[in-house]
């Protein structure tokens, strides 16, 4: 065992790219929550982003254009999910697990041609001056541009649920949607636009998993990621701050987990895989207990009739 390898530098520098795609898909969760849906689907918009993003990329040559094409995935699946719940009135939870059963097969048929080939490598940001910083500069500001776009993403949530009119209107339907459709606001318009961008989350979320994160196609490669992003959203309270600062602390998690496993820590590579997933559950039953803050409305079908 030699814990002196570890260089604490790049485990911090590791840990937020470890949590960025977790970020990704939790803020778009939190979005679709706040307009009161509960969507379950979120890893198969994942994991269809990956191979989609992957794919692109590898064709076009463009990790840039890779993305959008990840987000398009994502958006396109989570419309599948939007006919389903808010058009069809279907059960949104069975909806939502069809939705990741459904984008892991796809994935799956889709990849099939490019396992084991390299996609193109997306550079990282260099800031003359702040990069060459000692310490700060390698972990602050040596990243690629999609994990910053992560946490100003994240502020931008906050700022439009806090004070803008539309976060107010999504706070309101998620809420209460009769009394929103009263007021003359389109239930199912807002819903449709949360849970599309919802999907374009995911899907950003898991191409940076195979393009940045493990530059590779794997089948299945998202592995649980979307699932630990649901429960970040309960674990948050449906506060974007809180995610950001979950989605660091599960990746922290993963990264120490695996540097241990360098190191030779005579401890089973089984337990410390699961280390993760055990830390998150135990944060969420422990800071999750007040459940105030939901959406009053999640996961209730609307229907203008009523």
């Amino acid at each position: 065992m030699d814990l002196s390898a570890i260089n604490p530098v790049l485990l911090i520098a590791s840990l937020m790219v470890a949590a960025t795609p977790l970020l990704l898909a939790a803020i778009g969760e939190l979005v679709v929550e706040k307009a009161g849906v509960l969507n379950l689907g979120v890893e198969g918009m994942m994991i269809v982003g990956a191979i989609a993003g992957f794919a692109t990329a590898v064709e076009s040559g463009s990790p840039f254009l890779g993305f959008i094409a990840a987000a398009i995935a994502g958006a396109a699946l989570s419309i599948l999910f939007a006919i389903l719940t808010q058009f069809a009135q279907a059960n949104q939870v069975a909806s939502g697990l069809s939705l990741t059963l459904f984008g892991l097969g796809l994935s799956a048929l889709m990849g099939q041609s490019y396992v084991g080939v390299k996609p193109p490598r997306m550079g990282d940001i260099h800031i003359p001056g702040l990069s060459d910083l000692p310490v700060i500069g390698p972990i602050l500001f040596g990243h690629d541009i999609i994990l910053y776009f992560g946490i100003i993403l994240t502020a931008a949530v906050w700022w439009m649920l806090k004070y803008s009119r539309i976060g107010l209107v999504l706070r309101a339907v998620g809420e209460n949607h009769d009394a929103a459709h009263a007021l003359g606001y389109k239930v199912l318009k807002i819903r449709l636009a949360a849970i599309m961008f919802g999907g374009a989350c995911a899907g950003l979320g898991g191409a940076y998993i195979s393009l940045i994160r493990v530059p590779q196609w794997t089948e299945g490669m998202t592995a649980g990621i979307g699932w630990i992003a649901l429960a970040l959203v309960v674990f948050a309270s449906w506060k974007p701050w809180r995610a950001l600062l979950g989605a660091y602390l599960f990746g922290g998690v993963t990264v120490v987990q695996l540097n241990l496993q360098a190191a030779g820590v005579a401890i089973p590579v089984e337990y410390l895989a699961m280390s993760p997933y055990l830390i998150t559950i135990l944060v969420l039953v422990i800071l999750s207990a007040d459940k105030s803050s939901a959406p009053a409305a999640l996961g209730r079908n609307f229907h203008a009739s009523r």
